[in-house]
């Protein structure tokens, strides 16, 4: 459905475009699976053989003129297979040119077949129509002793297995004449022998013959020849449609990471035991206070550290989802970008507002609703500008290996070297601090919690802090605008 809205042409309306989409599903025979899940490594979904006919689908839907399949009947059984080579013969009826790669196919696929290319160790052993194979490889000694499949036929002869098929007396002269070393233990002469003949015998009487059919030019009127030079690409939405369908569908696959049961009670477990640690501390006393500014130190980490790594898997996971749309002009990059990131924001801010409304209450911190929204809004601007510098990181390396171990050093950095746990940092690495999101995230919460309390908190003024969130805004669009130049190099560097 979603490649019908996205691939297919700007004319049709969306009620049309899902209409081909269920027509598809349906000569498919996707019927009886068409409201489950695609699933992966990790997820339970559809079969093998279903996920190759929806592979058939994405292509087949737009009407293509020219279709190339790599092995489009492997894993599924004789029924299905049938079914979807009778599709590809409908396609090419009306037309359109359908290329398939294929091993040991039934004979009543193989008698589907309008032409037959067969290789053999990477040379060409046969070209032409494919009901004229059997009698080409009779004509030239090659000839079944038994009834057989004749795909099995060939495939024999591209192995050069000449058990079952009679052998050239051109073939039997020769390796008379070679040593007896050269011959099987049945008389049969050695696979490369065989080989070596089926292409000589291919060149000399079939390939000329092909060739010039294949140099023969074509008449072609100047439409259709601006048609086949046209660079420009064809949207089949529009940025805004593109933007909303790509939303939906972000939305709709990743709820089931963000809420499943192990990653919300790996929040909840975190809160109750942070609440309870800091059960009712005291604001009113320094020791008191130096509790809560650990505690705040603790959740700047936190919820610094958790969403950088939930990040870098996107891009590294989607990259070949990404290629191959990309490559299929189904969305502009910007397009999907934009819905990739935005689409995770309503997901990112659910979680953070169970797990502060457990542990603020419980850990006796201001009780004004000012209070409690500006530190949610602190740390859903961490949250948010953390997973910029996953999706950086991510996007730039697209390797999990190599994207996850440069995370962990770039965020204990930032942690270091913000001056928690070294007072007096060297000027020459102090700067990094500027860039570090939990040492803006740790200053604003301490300003909001003590603002109209006390003039400083550890050393740190409590102003209006609109200089850290003008930090974290800064952070939260350039990590996303690395992340994005990233992939557009990437984009480039795949199309060079």
């Amino acid at each position: 459905m979603y490649a019908a809205r996205l691939r297919l042409p700007k004319v049709l309306t969306r009620q049309q475009k899902e209409k081909r989409a269920v027509d598809v599903i349906y000569e498919l025979g996707l019927e009886r699976c068409q409201d489950t899940m695609i699933g992966g490594s990790f997820v339970r979904g559809v079969s093998g053989g279903e996920r190759k006919r929806v592979c058939i689908g994405n292509e087949i839907i737009i009407n293509p003129s020219l279709l190339f399949l790599d092995e489009p009947t492997s894993g599924l059984d004789s029924t299905t297979a049938l079914r979807t080579i009778q599709t590809l013969q409908d396609i090419a009826e009306v037309g359109k040119t359908v290329i398939t790669t294929i091993h040991q196919p039934s004979s009543r696929l193989f008698h589907k077949f309008d032409k037959l290319i067969l290789l053999g160790k990477g040379s060409l052993l046969y070209f032409g129509k494919a009901s004229e194979a059997i009698v080409y490889f009779s004509s030239i000694g090659c000839s079944p002793l038994i009834a057989m499949n004749p795909a099995e036929f060939l495939l024999d002869l591209a192995n050069g297995n000449l058990t079952d098929i009679s052998v050239p007396s051109e073939l039997e002269d020769k390796v008379q004449m070679e040593n007896s070393e050269t011959e099987t233990g049945n008389g049969k002469p050695p696979p490369a022998v065989v080989h070596e003949y089926l292409v000589e015998a291919y060149e000399s009487r079939v390939a000329d013959t092909e060739k010039k059919k294949l140099m023969a030019p074509l008449p072609l009127d100047d439409e259709l020849k601006s048609k086949v030079s046209s660079s420009k690409r064809q949207w089949g939405a529009s940025w805004w449609q593109q933007y909303c369908i790509l939303f939906c569908r972000g939305i709709k696959e990743r709820k089931h990471d963000y809420f499943s049961w192990l990653r919300i009670t790996q929040v909840l477990s975190t809160a109750i035991i942070l609440g309870l640690l800091w059960w009712q501390s005291d604001s009113k006393t320094i020791r008191g206070r130096q509790d809560q500014a650990g505690w705040l130190f603790f959740i700047a980490v936190f919820w610094g550290f958790f969403p950088v790594f939930t990040a870098i898997f996107t891009f590294p996971q989607e990259r070949a989802m990404l290629g191959k749309e990309r490559a299929a002009d189904m969305y502009r990059l910007s397009a999907y970008f934009l819905a990739r990131t935005t689409s995770d924001l309503p997901l990112d801010l659910i979680l953070p507002v169970l797990f502060l409304l457990v542990v603020y209450f419980m850990a006796g911190l201001r009780l004004s609703a000012s209070h409690f929204f500006l530190s949610m809004l602190t740390v859903f601007l961490c949250i948010v500008a953390a997973q910029g510098l996953g999706l950086a990181i991510g996007a730039t390396l697209m390797d999990l290996k190599r994207a996850t171990t440069l995370a962990s050093v770039t965020v204990m950095t930032f942690m270091l070297a913000g001056g928690y746990f070294v007072k007096k940092v060297p000027v020459f690495i102090s700067w990094i601090r500027y860039m570090s999101f939990n040492y803006h995230t740790y200053k604003l919460l301490l300003k909001v919690q003590y603002q109209d309390i006390m003039p400083t908190v550890n050393g740190i003024k409590t102003d209006s802090g609109l200089k850290e969130v003008g930090a974290l805004v800064a952070m939260i669009f350039g990590y996303r605008f690395l992340a994005y130049l990233s992939l557009r190099k990437m984009q480039l560097h795949c199309e060079a």
